[in-house]
This record gives structure tokens, sequence and C-alpha cells, in this order.
């Protein structure tokens, strides 16, 4: 996270998208602040972009979407000239939204594309490639790492920093689409074709959530080697196959804690976890709070 200082420091020339803007090789990253309520503020880049909040929050609107919040910890995905109309309900002097924007040049993209198309293949043989529309996630750990040492790279004064951030642009476009082709397994999987295996183990981890899951089984269900499968899961998905089947776990448990007849101990075990232990370090790790926490929030 930029330092206090740095805010600080800066000139504000603005009061609605104030924007400080850091320009390397292969990315640009605007930082902007807003520091009174506003609506319908009009944005669009000529590269390919992805925007993530740091402080307070927007109402985005955009073409191939409901009006949606969007909230510190979230990150979206824009195609280049893509026109965003944004509300600031919440801004104000002394409590400013921050937001950064992460323009991406477009032949960086394309050289990460033909890298990953070359040495992480998709398995049914479609090309990797960027989507053309608008995705909005949450930031995984990896991802929020990753963006958080960008802000660090664009704004300090080192000789090497170009390929610092090359580097890191890269696997940032990586993890963000691995993390798309995630969501569209889960959301839209009538897209793929009934013949792809990697639907077909997701569907059956999904109807056999509170179950015992183990590897062996799934790579028997995709008919591949137990390291063929791994491999493949974790080019596609961005994630291994047993993080995959704990964060599908724990999907299911913040449903079942928000009932408030529901205890703890019955919980892990209906979720298919076979130790409360275990229950606890994953939901902690994931929901960044105890179950325990968790439900008296709902209680």
């Amino acid at each position: 996270m930029l330092s206090k200082r740095f805010f600080e420091e800066r000139s504000l020339q603005d009061m609605v998208e104030n924007q400080t803007t850091y320009t390397m090789k292969s990315a640009a990253m605007h930082v902007f602040e807003t520091h009174k309520r506003a609506e319908q503020v009009l944005l669009k880049f000529d590269q390919p972009v992805l925007a993530s909040m740091l402080e307070g929050k927007k109402i985005m609107h955009l073409r191939d979407s409901q009006s949606f919040d969007f909230l510190p910890g979230e990150s979206l995905v824009l195609p280049a000239e893509e026109i965003m109309r944004i509300d600031f309900p919440e801004a104000k002097e002394k409590n400013p939204t921050r937001c950064l924007a992460m323009a991406i040049s477009e032949d960086k993209i394309k050289q990460t594309l033909h890298l990953m198309n070359e040495k992480l293949p998709k398995f049914d043989e479609r090309d990797w490639s960027l989507m053309d529309y608008n995705f909005h996630f949450s930031n995984d750990r990896e991802i929020f790492q990753i963006i958080q040492r960008l802000l660090y790279l664009f704004t300090e004064n080192h000789p090497s920093k170009d390929l610092f951030v090359d580097n890191m642009l890269q696997e940032l476009v990586i993890r963000v689409l691995q993390t798309n082709s995630k969501k569209a397994y889960l959301e839209n999987s009538a897209q793929f074709q009934q013949s792809n295996r990697l639907r077909y183990v997701i569907e059956f981890i999904r109807k056999n959530i509170h179950q015992n899951i183990c590897i062996e089984e799934l790579s028997k269900q995709a008919y591949m080697s137990e390291s063929n499968f791994y491999r493949v899961f974790k080019n596609e998905m961005g994630i291994s196959p047993v993080e995959f089947i704990n964060e599908e776990r724990i999907k299911l448990a913040t449903e079942l804690l928000k009932e408030s007849d529901r205890k703890i101990k019955d919980v892990f075990m209906e979720c298919g976890f076979e130790s409360r232990s275990y229950f606890n370090r994953v939901f902690k790790k994931i929901k960044k709070v105890s179950p325990g926490k968790f439900q008296a929030q709902y209680q």
C-alpha cells in the first residue's frame, strides 16, 4: 500500500479524479483520488487496463453489466477504449476515494499470451487470449501482492525498475487470465464442450463437496495420470486441485455459518473437512477471520 506520505506530497489539482501518472516501457500506472461526491464521471484508456480499488467506494456503470459497487480488494479488467461512468457516493475531502489504473501495452500482453500458449497450453487446444469484455473480480493473495509490489516499483527510483516491472506485469497478466478461466468454469460451464474433462471434474467436485475427495479419484474422472491432471488443472485455474476444493468448501461454510442455528462443529463436517483445526486454518486463510468471528457478524 502506498504510504500516507505519498499522498500528502502529491499536488492536488482536482477534487474529482485527481490523477498522478507514472510511465514505464510496458505500462503506465495512474493513481486517482476523489475528495468530494460526484456522479457520472467519464473515464477511458486507449490500452487495456487493470483498475484496482485502494480506499473508499465507487459505483461503476459499464456497457455489458448492471451497475455494481467497486470496493477495496477488488479489481476490474477493461478492454482498450472502454468507457466507464463512475459515481463517488462516499468521497469526502478528509476521506477520499482512491484507485489505481494500470494501462498495459498491447505488445506486452501479446508477448505474455504467446508465452502462455507455448509453455502453458490449454489441454483442449483453445488459445489463451485477453478477454474482450469487462472482468470484475476479488483479488486473491497472489494478485494483491503483485499489485502492491507494482505500486512500489513504479514510484521508486531504481536503475533496473523497468526490468522489475516487466517481470511483474507478465506474472500479473498470467494470474488474471487464470482467474478469469476459473470464473468461466464456475459460472458459465455451458460454454465448454461436454467432452471437456476439466469441466466434468469441476462439476464432480461441486456435487461431491460434502465427501472426501482425493486427487487419485479426480485424475481417474479426468482420464489422466495424477501428475498430468495436477499440471493441467493448475495451468488453467491458477490454483491446485486441493486449493480449489478448499475454496469451494469455504464458500459453502460461509453460507451455512450465516444461519443462526448452525454450530461450527457441524458445519466443518458438512463441508467435507475431517479436522476442525484444519477447517479453522483454511477458513482464516481465505476469509481473513476465524469461523467464530465470521458467524458472530450474523447473530
